[in-house]
């Protein structure tokens, strides 16, 4: 089953499909020792990883499995980043959420509020009763982020990944429908495209 990745608009951002064209500032991105201090794999250093994860991204929307969009600035077209819904499972009616954003965006909001576009999509196009993510217990804006959207903190994943060679704890977090609904900004999300 296809799942048509969308393109949504926030007041500042846009979501939208990978192309091609991302291979550069997604190379960028992923390559920064420092935006990915606290992921589970090293930074890129072949800059064929970029087209590598555009063409990965394309698959999982062929599979039905997710859907992973680029965000950039609505108001001069610069890249943000990403944020993706990957492990879609239509019976369990449940996804993880992921967002990597680079550093110079940091701050300002922009992950709180892709996430929430995104999640609004989720939930009113793939019926989910649940989303999880989780994050690096020393990522503390990460958690923010996840906490601003609705998640909860469920519980602590011990040891369960290493990152730059130290072993380290990991943090789940759980969105459940009921939770998304009470939220006073669930409002349908505005979709132009693609769903």
């Amino acid at each position: 089953m296809t799942l048509t990745t969308p393109e949504l608009h926030t007041a500042r951002l846009r979501l939208r499909p990978f192309t091609e064209a991302d291979a550069t500032a997604l190379f960028a991105l992923h390559s920064n020792a420092h935006v990915l201090r606290y992921w589970d794999s090293p930074p890129w250093t072949d800059p064929a990883r970029a087209e590598r994860f555009v063409a990965v991204c394309r698959r999982i929307e062929e599979e039905g499995s997710g859907a992973r969009v680029a965000i950039e600035r609505a108001a001069d077209g610069a890249f943000v980043g990403w944020c993706g819904l990957v492990e879609w499972n239509p019976d369990f009616r449940s996804a993880s959420l992921g967002y990597c954003l680079g550093e110079e965006m940091w701050g300002q909001g922009y992950a709180t509020e892709a996430a929430h576009a995104l999640l609004r999509w989720a939930f009113d196009t793939l019926d989910l009763n649940r989303v999880q993510a989780e994050t690096d217990t020393r990522n503390v804006a990460s958690a923010r982020v996840l906490e601003k959207v609705g998640f909860v903190r469920e519980g602590t994943l011990r040891e369960d990944c290493v990152v730059n060679g130290v072993v380290s704890d990991s943090w789940v977090f759980g969105l459940l429908r009921r939770e998304w609904r009470e939220q006073p900004d669930s409002a349908p999300a505005e979709r132009v495209a693609g769903g």
